[in-house]
């Protein structure tokens, strides 16, 4: 068992009773059944934080980021008795920009970054040093996500970026220096940025699929087994997350937020060779820009997203009767399920601009805006959605 902060106690008083240090009231009985959003606690630096993740198996976080002067921070921070406390820090020639213990096992727990200048780090977290440097953009790194790193029978330990420079890339650590992979435009073609990438699909040693969504709107999904372009659409707002339900089960469904106060869901059991995949469309416009999409980890159904008014925001996914129909040729298309937001909370009157939950704690999550706060959540009653 992980050594983690009993907060069942917290939880209920804070639910039952209230709490204005957390903003937040229960005041009726409705509001008492559906799941609450509390700040747990929270801590003002001084610097930027742009990307947030938990350290597997343990009660400890890192945040990346940019100083002042310009040069990049990360640093360790560690949940004792419900607080954040600070542990190490190191700072970076660059500042940085996204990280990630998806290709990393949980013995290992070394942390890939990706900052300004376009450099891959991965970071030995016992003593703060890189392991590993690659350098291959020609501009910044803006998104990153890992895989392979914990999961049997998933393929090779991996990790893509996605660029200002129009590429994504695929890196596996026992390559030195070089991606395995390059998706880029062809010669002419306009370089668009890449906000957003996400691995998917990767369900046993040679099947896996990369998501990239990109400034202009485009979403592109490529199958790395096949070194294809497997799909693409235009969602007509620039990207800026997504993410699989799941990445270690066949494709199942995707979420990609963009500007604007728009998401998809897309269900992708199911591809029509012209329509593409069934998508349920969410306008939340008074909002701004949904800057993420976190899925639980418990529970794929469930997910959080993060408002550039400060606000998050917690969905339930429900599946139509059945997924898929025959179109009037006789093909089969899929068939879009339905959105339920279960509970809106304002934590920041800044962009919430990343989120990580904790896979070992229900409900636990830390994020970060930009007011410079790094903030531990609680969201509670999810069981009830098992």
């Amino acid at each position: 068992m992980v050594d983690f902060y009993d907060l069942q106690t917290e939880i209920v008083r804070k639910c039952c009773y209230g709490n204005q240090s957390n903003k937040c009231q229960v005041s009726t009985m409705e509001g008492m059944r559906m799941p609450q959003v509390l700040i747990h606690s929270e801590l003002n630096l001084n610097h930027s934080l742009f990307d947030c993740r938990w350290v597997p198996l343990s009660t400890k976080l890192v945040v990346v980021g940019a100083q002042p002067r310009g040069c990049g921070s990360l640093r360790l921070f560690e949940v004792k008795e419900g607080t954040l406390q600070p542990s190490r820090q190191r700072e970076h020639p660059n500042a940085l920009k996204c990280c990630t213990f998806g290709a990393s096992s949980h013995t290992s727990r070394q942390l890939a970054t990706g900052d300004f200048q376009g450099n891959l780090d991965i970071w030995d977290l016992e003593d703060l040093s890189t392991v590993y440097s690659a350098k291959d953009h020609k501009d910044m790194i803006n998104c990153i996500d890992g895989i392979g790193g914990n999961a049997n029978n998933c393929g090779a330990p991996e990790i893509v970026t996605g660029s200002r420079d129009g590429t994504v890339k695929v890196w596996d650590q026992r390559q030195k220096e070089k991606p395995v992979a390059n998706m880029e435009p062809y010669p002419g073609e306009t370089k668009r940025d890449c906000w957003t990438v996400a691995f998917g699909n990767s369900y046993n040693n040679t099947e896996r699929i990369v998501c990239a969504g990109y400034d202009n709107g485009d979403l592109k999904m490529f199958d790395l087994r096949t070194m294809s372009l497997r799909w693409e659409c235009n969602l007509k707002n620039g990207v800026c997350s997504v993410e699989f339900d799941r990445r270690d089960i066949p494709m199942n469904k995707l979420v990609a937020t963009t500007l604007e106060g728009k998401f998809h869901v897309f269900d992708l059991r199911t591809q029509h060779h012209q329509k593409g995949f069934a998508q349920v469309v969410e306008s939340e416009q008074n909002n701004g820009t949904v800057w993420l999409c976190r899925h639980l980890p418990q529970n794929r159904e469930l997910f959080m997203t993060c408002a550039g008014t400060g606000h998050l925001l917690l969905w339930q996914y429900s599946y139509p009767d059945k997924r898929h129909k025959k179109d009037g040729d006789g093909e089969m298309c899929g068939v879009a399920g339905s959105l339920v937001r279960l509970q809106k909370m304002a934590i920041s009157t800044q962009p919430v601009n990343s989120l990580d939950w904790c896979p070992d704690k229900l409900g636990l999550a830390v994020c970060t805006s930009f007011d410079q706060h790094l903030r531990i959540v609680i969201t509670t009653k999810l069981k009830l959605y098992s």
